[in-house]
């Protein structure tokens, strides 16, 4: 069965630094997809993250590249299996150079963290309780 996959294409300012980062967080590189100017972040079967240098992501778009420290351009949101492993990624991304972003939101069936990565994406991290998903 076909599952659709997403490919978020983030602009980075040090390639390897951001390649490090992702690492440190527990995900892998996909070497296959990956050069002096582009890293493929395997955070799924079904989501990456393509690190783009800035040069090489401009020749995707004649749109001016935003600052993500200073602009919003996107919020990224992850799942996660428990409240212990939202915790879990956010205390890693901000061990490895990162920044807790906003504040915790705790609504009991529903737990979430934030963190900004090296170039200011935002990452959200969400727990939900499956069984207030099944209604």
């Amino acid at each position: 069965m076909y599952q659709q996959m997403i490919f978020v294409n983030l602009p980075v300012n040090d390639l390897d630094a951001s390649k490090k980062f992702f690492t440190e967080l527990g995900y892998t590189i996909n070497p296959q997809f990956s050069d002096e100017k582009a890293a493929s972040v395997v955070i799924s079967d079904t989501i990456v993250a393509m690190l783009l240098t800035k040069p090489f992501y401009a020749t995707f778009t004649e749109k001016e590249i935003a600052d993500a420290t200073t602009t919003s351009e996107v919020l990224i949101c992850l799942s996660a299996e428990s409240r212990e492993k939202v915790d879990e990624l956010v205390d890693k991304a901000v061990a490895a150079g990162g920044t807790a972003s906003g504040e915790t939101q705790d609504h009991s069936f529903m737990y979430g963290r934030a963190f900004d990565d090296l170039d200011g994406h935002t990452w959200e991290v969400v727990w939900m309780d499956p069984a207030a998903v099944q209604g």
